[in-house]
């Protein structure tokens, strides 16, 4: 995992003082303690607390001297008997002067593409984002690709602009920028970028889908930068004439296709390999039973999936995938000692295999069988270590996902997850709207909402009269209902990111710009924070999702990354909210953060940890691999009960 710095965070409560919060690492020892420290403008330096704080990984100090950046007062914390190692030299922290800090962007300019008489013109949305230590000092960078408004669904013809990547310090340092270039289309389906330390340096690469006239962030260009294998002319009586009138216009339908790994720090190419698989034959990606096996406009045959992996339970693999209506391929790298490596390839073939058309519009990572190495969930069937197939459920595909220990009275991992079941398909027939199975070994637990199109789904602990999270969906039948799907009232309206921001172990929900809790008692939504008045914007249209939300600084709490509706900085909000509870952060959880890794993919899913994170005490222990601190307020702390056959 990475080499995290303390990640200390303080932030001015106007009347009450300074709200400092840090991690706690998984390196730290059982029943680590911690002093915080208080630099003011001249110089001196204060311990704040009288005792070490052993409880928990936040301070509130009485502090209400902060008058302007001109004086600046910053916190430090460090952790008790540290020597020559962690916090011997303990990062400072200024004091931020309300519960966001702004991240300033180079907003590209815009554009103008066309064919013939069709014109396109475009400007850039920040759009999704990752983090990862580019540089090795144990502090996150940013990474973002800017959306041009031209992008298009897969399913619609016309021309769009270039996909950029940037990187960003988090002061606002611009790192590099890579354009994708014209031979790879704008969309949330075409370009899904995995930022991981990949060969374990400390310091972590990009990689990415590639074509002829990608720029890496030095300038160099990848392939043949003049072709230009977009379908720009179609067919009319036997005349090629430039116009929209087909499905494959503006897509790209022919031309070789690349797999790219990129130096973190730098954008520089470090190697580029043809993209397994390749898009050919185009009408065989369709979906099961036939349905959508004649598509060769590029709707089904480009849609794409990709995640980080630790196949070997030892080092992380790239999974690049492609297709998920029917045929379905993953295939897995690995970046080592400055060599691309083909691992193994996933590939279901056709429409017939029970694994075709099981496929998501994302996917999870997890450790589901517990031999120390990851499994990919597609959705409805389980890819395992080795490339191999491990089961199929025959659920079908769908739009939400989501994968954890959710039923904390046994050790299994639960998948939830919405389906398009509305289509009679042979073999196939109105199949459930919504579903839970058991993760382990595919048993479909139970469901709901039969023959329906279910297009989102939520899983969370957000009532603690029921032990276990809460799961729903935006379909009347399903409602809300526990783990083991008893219902149990109306479903909250927000059905899209969930997110740990206030002082107790149930999850807040997260949607649009609003962050909110669920008033259980009243059955009803509670807000305790709108970035839209602070300028915050959501992303991807009718799914409204942040460029990022995850545990980003400070203490387990989770932050959210939005973007200024004036695309000229990102705003990270993080919680000023006391807590007693302290655990490791949760990106020292491998399924959390490789949840967050994958969280840009297809449609934007929140990450989960690997154990039971929520109010009531279980009966079985979790399935992380990463404890909470000694000493902490847990309800993972028995023993593990055996794995449920």
């Amino acid at each position: 995992m990475e080499k995290l710095g303390r990640g200390v965070v303080a932030v001015a409560r106007p009347g009450a003082g300074v709200f400092v919060s840090w991690r706690l690492l998984a390196s730290d020892p059982a029943g680590a303690s911690f002093n915080v420290f208080r630099k003011t403008a001249g110089g001196e330096t204060i311990k704040v607390n009288n005792q070490p704080i052993t409880t928990s990984t936040n301070w509130l100090d009485g502090f209400d001297k902060i008058t302007s950046a001109a004086e600046p007062v910053s916190y430090s914390v460090q952790l008790v008997g540290a020597k020559a190692g962690q916090d011997a030299k303990p990062e400072a922290a200024p004091v931020w002067d309300q519960n966001f800090l702004r991240v300033p962007l180079r907003q590209p300019e815009g554009g103008t593409v066309s064919s013939g008489p069709d014109v396109s013109t475009y400007t850039y949305n920040a759009n999704d984002a990752s983090v990862a230590d580019l540089d090795g000092d144990g502090t996150y960078e940013i990474i973002l690709k800017w959306d041009p408004t031209n992008s298009k669904d897969n399913g619609s013809p016309g021309l769009s602009g270039p996909v950029l990547l940037d990187a960003y310090k988090l002061d606002g340092t611009f790192l590099w920028r890579i354009n994708l270039g014209k031979n790879i289309r704008s969309g949330a389906h075409y370009t899904q970028f995995m930022v991981y330390d990949l060969d374990g340096d400390g310091k972590a690469e990009v990689a990415c889908k590639t074509a002829d006239g990608s720029l890496d962030g030095r300038g160099k260009v990848i392939g043949d930068a003049k072709k230009d294998y977009r379908s720009l002319t179609v067919p009319t009586d036997g005349v090629q004439v430039p116009g929209p009138r087909d499905g494959r216009y503006g897509k790209i339908m022919a031309g070789p296709e690349y797999f790219t790994v990129f130096n973190g720090l730098t954008g520089a190419e470090l190697a580029t390999t043809p993209y397994l698989p390749g898009r050919d034959p185009l009408n065989g990606w369709g979906g099961i039973g036939g349905n959508g096996g004649n598509d060769n406009t590029g709707n089904r045959s480009d849609r794409m999936l990709a995640c980080v992996a630790y196949l070997d339970g030892v080092h992380p693999s790239v999974v690049m995938c492609r297709g998920y209506y029917g045929r379905t391929v993953l295939a897995a790298w690995d970046w080592r000692q400055g060599k691309l490596t083909s691992r193994w390839v996933f590939d279901s073939q056709n429409a017939e295999n029970p694994f075709s058309g099981m496929g998501n519009h994302g996917l999870s990572v997890n450790d589901v069988d517990f031999d120390g190495k990851d499994e990919i969930v597609y959705g409805s069937m389980v890819v395992d270590d080795n490339g191999k197939g491990l089961f199929s459920t025959g659920l079908r595909h769908g739009d939400a996902l989501h994968v954890s220990n959710f039923d904390p009275t046994t050790p299994d991992l639960e998948a939830w997850g919405v389906h398009e079941n509305e289509e009679p398909i042979p073999g196939h027939e109105l199949g459930p709207g919504a579903a839970l199975y058991d993760a382990t070994n595919g048993k479909i637990l139970w469901s709901a909402d039969k023959g329906q199109d279910a297009g989102r789904g939520m899983a969370a602990d957000i009532d603690p009269r029921y032990l276990g999270a809460e799961v729903w969906a935006n379909s009347p039948e399903t409602g809300l209902r526990t783990i083991q799907g008893q219902r149990i009232g109306e479903a909250p309206r927000s059905v899209n990111f969930g997110i740990w921001w206030d002082g107790d172990l149930l999850r807040e929900l997260l949607d649009r710009t609003y962050i909110d809790k669920w008033n259980y008692q009243n059955g009803k939504l509670d807000r305790l924070l709108d970035g839209g008045p602070l300028g915050a914007t959501s992303n991807n249209g009718t799914k409204a999702n942040p460029c990022l939300s995850a545990d980003l600084l400070g203490d387990w709490r989770e932050e959210v990354i939005w973007r200024n509706a004036n695309n000229q900085e990102l705003l990270i909000f993080t919680t000023t909210i006391p807590t007693e509870h302290r655990f490791v952060t949760l990106m020292q959880d491998p399924a959390y953060r490789l949840g967050v890794a994958r969280e840009n993919v297809g449609y934007n899913q929140p990450p989960h940890p690997s154990f039971y994170l929520g109010e009531g005490k279980p009966t079985a222990a979790p399935t992380g691999r990463v404890q909470p601190a000694s000493g902490a307020t847990s309800p993972t702390t028995v023993q593990a009960a055996p794995a449920r056959k």
